[in-house]
């Protein structure tokens, strides 16, 4: 099969300083054969774009391999933070996507056609709020009155991470002065010293800690739910074959999740190669990846509508939209 490249985010990931440079470009990464991927659903005509972040999910199939034989065609469509993601997702320009609990509620309430077809969990360490070597604040009480740099938009991941831990710290949203910056923006004026503190996740927080970053807080013990998900357009489930094409995609990711979990030196290297990671960060990377996918249950749905509410609170989730009503569990089961 054809190679296929689509580039749709013309911002290029570049995370600034020697340690890392992660690219946006789309690799030329589609798999595919003469086997049909699910019998009698006739997919051999369809091209699936698979929305991405930083490179994560292609990397991770590129590594495992485990993309080889679709008979569905596949190019990557590559954003570095959610937010353009699912503006992709809403033009019709990519079919998945791939995000966060919060990144996801944000587009369900901004009205993006998207159901969540398949959970993924992680311990949470992978997001944090990282502060310079020097800086006074060492703790979550100290950000009082301080510049919050967030990443990348309003309602990420990193943003309910810091609502959360302000309110565990008796402090209130407003205490703060929040800042939404992509990524590479953030990056360099965290290097530059123009900021307080960077909520951020992956590989950006990764970096911001080889660079001299110190870590304030990260997600783990509960900060935020570590739920994210894999969505289906609306769109493309309507499409009998991409629906298709979409389930069979789910099923070889639950496989390359487990063959990270068995090959952490494998995937590691993959990640140094596809993304220019340094080997430390790349380990950093791997250890704090996502460990599973998990059918999109209700008790899931339960836990990500808490994170919903606490949003919805304080200002920053309106309307708050019921995950439970754009969900399609049909895709990935147990």
């Amino acid at each position: 099969m054809t190679r296929t490249t689509s580039r749709t985010n013309p911002r290029a990931v570049r995370v600034l300083g020697a340690a890392l440079s992660v690219t946006a470009l789309l690799a030329a990464t589609a798999c595919g054969g003469s086997t049909e991927a699910a019998s009698g659903t006739g997919t051999s005509q369809v091209t699936l774009t698979l929305g991405d972040q930083a490179r994560n999910l292609q990397t991770l199939f590129t590594a495992s391999g485990a993309l080889k034989g679709t008979s569905y065609k596949v190019k990557w469509a590559e954003f570095e933070g959610a937010a353009p993601l699912f503006q992709a997702v809403q033009a019709g320009a990519a079919d998945t996507s791939y995000a966060a609990d919060l990144p996801t509620l944000q587009a369900l309430s901004g009205g993006v056609p998207v159901k969540a077809v398949g959970a993924l969990h992680n311990d949470g360490s992978h997001t944090g709020i990282v502060v310079r070597k020097g800086s006074p604040v060492r703790s979550v009480k100290n950000l009082r009155g301080k510049k919050v740099v967030v990443s990348s938009a309003k309602g990420s991941i990193a943003e309910y991470l810091l609502a959360h831990v302000l309110e565990q710290a008796g402090l209130r949203y407003s205490d703060v002065k929040v800042q939404y910056l992509l990524p590479t923006d953030a990056q360099a004026a965290f290097a530059s010293g123009k900021i307080d503190a960077w909520a951020t996740f992956g590989v950006y927080k990764a970096a911001a800690e080889q660079q001299g970053g110190r870590l304030l807080v990260n997600g783990t013990d509960g900060r935020i739910s570590g739920y994210g998900f894999l969505g289906a357009s609306e769109k493309a489930l309507a499409d009998k074959g991409k629906k298709a094409a979409i389930s069979d995609f789910l099923r070889r990711l639950d496989k390359a999740l487990a063959w990270s979990r068995k090959h952490p030196d494998e995937y590691a290297k993959a990640i140094r190669q596809q993304n220019g990671a340094s080997a430390e960060i790349a380990r950093t990377l791997v250890s704090q990846s996502n460990s599973d996918l998990l059918p999109v249950s209700d008790r899931v749905t339960r836990d990500v509508q808490q994170v919903g509410d606490t949003m919805h609170r304080i200002g920053v989730l309106t309307p708050n939209p019921q995950l439970a009503d754009h969900v399609d569990p049909s895709l990935f089961k147990e």
